[in-house]
């Protein structure tokens, strides 16, 4: 690293609004067939839908 990067990289300030707060935990998931890709009559297999 050169002594300008470093300086920079020194110089740096965090912005007010960065926080050390934890990653939410994600939300769970509902399975809602009405939204299924399958409900055309696309044949599903291995989780896939396919139409022929």
């Amino acid at each position: 690293m050169t002594r300008e990067k470093s300086d920079a990289a020194k110089a740096f300030k965090k912005p007010a609004h960065w926080t050390n707060d934890p990653v939410p935990a994600p939300k769970s998931v509902t399975n809602d067939e009405a939204l299924s890709p399958t409900r055309y009559g696309d044949w599903e297999k291995d989780g896939i839908a396919v139409d022929f």
